[in-house]
């Protein structure tokens, strides 16, 4: 099994700051499939760039691609955009979830702009950027990627 983790920030790539979410959601990523193999990257808020990571990974055959980072509203938060601009088909109800558990804790989860969606077989995901708001959104999510990423490639997968 092959997964990612795309940390986008410009501060963290800049040297600024330090990621935490990207090494917390693979962490987390880790115990639920000890076996796999996990990329990982970090970029700009650069909305090319990102869409072009997203599609290199998926033209590797990643199963599973988490974003960290850029789906706020700030004027530089693009990492959604980027998304569709890839994606075949979203997957609303996964997103909706990450929103929905995350308002139950913080009502400034309403503000997120995650999408996730399907690039062939390839599930992504964007999650927050903040340690937090990570964490708490692929918690949220983690029972359903097992099953989604095995439909995802008409049940070739057993993660």
């Amino acid at each position: 099994m092959h997964l990612a983790v795309l940390t986008i920030s410009d501060r963290c790539s800049r040297g600024e700051s330090t990621d935490t979410a990207g090494p917390a959601v693979v962490e987390m990523l880790r115990a639920a499939w000890p076996d796999a193999q996990i990329a990982t990257a970090l970029l700009p808020d650069d909305e090319d760039r990102i869409a072009a990571q997203l599609t290199e990974w998926e033209e590797q055959g990643i199963a599973l691609i988490l974003t960290a980072g850029g789906t706020g509203l700030g004027p530089r938060d693009r990492t959604p955009e980027a998304t569709r601009r890839v994606i075949d088909r979203e997957a609303p109800g996964i997103a909706e979830l990450m929103r929905l558990k995350g308002s139950e804790k913080h009502a400034f989860s309403w503000l997120s702009r995650a999408v996730v969606g399907l690039r062939g077989a390839t599930l992504i995901a964007n999650l927050p950027g903040s340690l937090r708001g990570a964490t708490e959104s692929l918690e949220a999510i983690l029972p359903l990627l097992r099953h989604a990423i095995d439909v995802a490639a008409g049940g070739q997968r057993h993660p």
